[in-house]
């Protein structure tokens, strides 16, 4: 099976140059956990929400908060993203995607077109929800 029939096609994308502010923002406002960073519609970069709880002072939003602590809302996507991401091509199959999690430390892995521009996203969730209906779609044919 491709992983093009599993990944999730609704990416969203940042810039470089993007604030963790808009990061937070769209991280507090959505169920995304990762963040493909592009720059003229290529794929530079992905941004994790634990590499921006990493980034972020813990003190913003509490009673402690300093000017200190909300200046971190600064810093620009570049700062914190990880550069260089591994990626996969859409017509990889499921166990290039199994591999690929096995071989990097890495939560999710892009997926872009011959021109690293990004067409969807595939973590180990979706290969995860493949297989279970793979199994249940067995199940159904042993019992008719």
């Amino acid at each position: 099976m491709s992983i093009e029939k599993i990944m999730s096609k609704s990416t969203v994308t940042v810039e470089m140059d993007d604030t963790l502010k808009l990061i937070k923002d769209i991280f507090d406002n959505t169920r995304f956990h990762h963040l493909l960073v592009v720059e003229s519609g290529k794929l530079f970069g992905v941004i994790s929400d634990r590499d921006l709880f990493k980034a972020l002072s813990p003190n913003i939003g509490t009673a402690a908060e300093t000017v200190k602590d909300t200046a971190t809302l600064n810093k620009k996507v570049h700062q914190i993203m990880t550069r260089k991401p591994i990626t996969l091509m859409s017509t990889a199959g499921i166990y290039d995607a199994i591999e690929t999690f096995n071989t990097h430390d890495i939560s999710c892995i892009p997926v872009v077109d011959d021109n690293r521009k990004p067409i969807g996203i595939i973590s180990w969730r979706d290969i995860l929800k493949a297989i279970e209906q793979g199994r249940k779609k067995d199940s159904d044919n042993e019992n008719q």
